[in-house]
């Protein structure tokens, strides 16, 4: 049974997500504030956290941090702020996804799943994984079908699928692949992707595995 740790100042929404998921098999704890929030997270350890942003003692991103300071634990979003800055904030503190309020409660369970199937198998990570026709081989760094990446194709592909479902920021990439001075240039990312759909997609126009987040950044679908 995985733990999960909902975080948010409104009563109804504690209540059903609480119903929901304890009807789905998990134990689920509740706290209304960020304070409450970090203090169950040191109790309990859960396994995922679902976060509101709008705390009424402290931002979630600087809840984000807080967790960020000593645990990995998963942690989805959930938040009425629809502005793309407030999204990117929370990924590039660490946030592993973002659900917008009002939501729909099979959505943020799907996301959920995902979230705990892509940390349950962290530790037997696949050496191969599918993209359409191709297969990408992390060991050997290959992919089949004759197809050829360069290193910094290469570095971004795999960023992108040992974190199947997670939307990874522009900023995340950018700093992981070119540095922390290149956060800004996006541009560099557009060109990028838009060569690994050629390589990888069946039709680049319409992508299926490498799919863009308007503003935000990137996500894997296998």
């Amino acid at each position: 049974m995985s733990r999960i740790l909902v975080v948010d100042d409104e009563p109804q929404i504690l209540r059903a997500l609480r119903i929901n998921l304890a009807a789905r098999g998990y134990e689920v704890a509740v706290a209304a504030d960020g304070g409450s929030a970090l203090r169950e997270a040191a109790d309990r350890r859960p396994d995922l956290i679902v976060l509101d942003l709008g705390l009424p003692d402290m931002d979630g991103v600087d809840v984000i941090h807080g967790v960020r300071g000593w645990s990995s634990v998963p942690i989805i979003v959930l938040s009425g702020r629809s502005g793309n800055q407030d999204k990117i904030d929370a990924l590039d503190a660490g946030a592993d996804d973002y659900v917008t309020k009002p939501f729909g409660v099979d959505e943020l369970l799907a996301r959920v799943r995902a979230v705990t199937r892509r940390t349950g198998s962290r530790e037997s990570e696949p050496a191969r994984v599918s993209i359409g026709e191709h297969v990408i081989d992390l060991a050997e760094k290959t992919v089949s079908g004759d197809v050829r990446l360069t290193p910094t194709e290469w570095h971004i592909l795999e960023l992108l699928v040992r974190n199947p479902g997670k939307l990874i920021s522009q900023r995340q990439l950018l700093r992981e692949v070119w540095g922390t001075q290149y956060v800004k240039e996006t541009h560099y990312l557009r060109q990028y992707m838009a060569q690994l759909r050629r390589k990888l997609e069946k039709d680049p126009a319409h992508p299926v595995h490498l799919i863009t987040e308007p503003g935000m950044g990137y996500r894997f679908t296998s």
